[in-house]
């Protein structure tokens, strides 16, 4: 019978991985990842041989028909990401949406997605919370900002390394520099690491200590 099967994969760590999302990838005809190569590490290390083809940010217009004709001839169809859940800041949406208008089962494995733990270990309240996933980059991203300023719930952000400190100095210029922070590194590998204090702390932290790896910034709310 059709099914996609949107099943979360390790950020980190893989023991991460539920004894069901290997079954799976096992059973399913088909694995559609973000980036093969990245998603073949994985594969190796469960021994599972199902075949597996490219749907990432760059082709998903393009492709997601053909693989919803793939569905309605009967098959299965796992999608991962090179890390977490699939649609949540990484591709995933179109081809769930597609499915659900072509009335063809999605079944979301619960697992990894990096925002929960951080979330959870930067002790701001968490029983309310806003996902922001990226900032925008360019255009949006003041008129966002000035916005956020005033949200009352916790803000949880997805960075790269690259952007951090900007996006830290944007906090302090936006919300102010006693507004608190938690931000989150590497969650579940080798050099997991959390940082809390007020934005400007934080921000001195990274301004001594270049930023490396992915990271999950936590803000608390006005």
């Amino acid at each position: 019978m059709a099914k996609l099967f949107v099943v979360p994969t390790p950020i980190g760590n893989l023991e991460d991985f539920t004894f069901r999302a290997v079954r799976i990838l096992e059973e399913v005809d088909l694995i559609l990842a973000e980036d093969t190569r990245t998603s073949t590490k994985l594969m190796t290390h469960y021994q599972i041989s199902t075949p597996m083809r490219s749907h990432h940010m760059h082709n998903e217009h393009k492709t997601v028909e053909k693989w919803i004709e793939f569905l309605l001839d009967g098959k299965t169809i796992a999608l991962i990401t090179d890390a977490g859940t699939p649609a949540i800041s990484d591709p995933g949406f179109l081809l769930v949406r597609e499915c659900v208008k072509n009335d063809i089962e999605v079944d979301c494995l619960p697992g990894a997605t990096a925002f929960v733990p951080a979330l959870v270990n930067s002790g701001l309240p968490c029983e309310k919370f806003v996902f922001e996933g990226f900032l925008p980059q360019k255009k949006g991203r003041h008129t966002r900002l000035k916005i956020l300023a005033e949200e009352t719930k916790t803000m949880v952000f997805y960075e790269s390394p690259y952007r951090v400190k900007k996006t830290l100095a944007q906090f302090v210029e936006y919300m102010g520099e006693d507004r608190n922070v938690s931000v989150s590194r590497e969650i579940s590998k080798k050099f997991e690491e959390t940082i809390r204090g007020s934005v400007a702390e934080v921000l001195a932290h990274f301004e001594t200590k270049e930023p490396k790896g992915e990271f999950v910034i936590v803000l608390e709310g006005k």
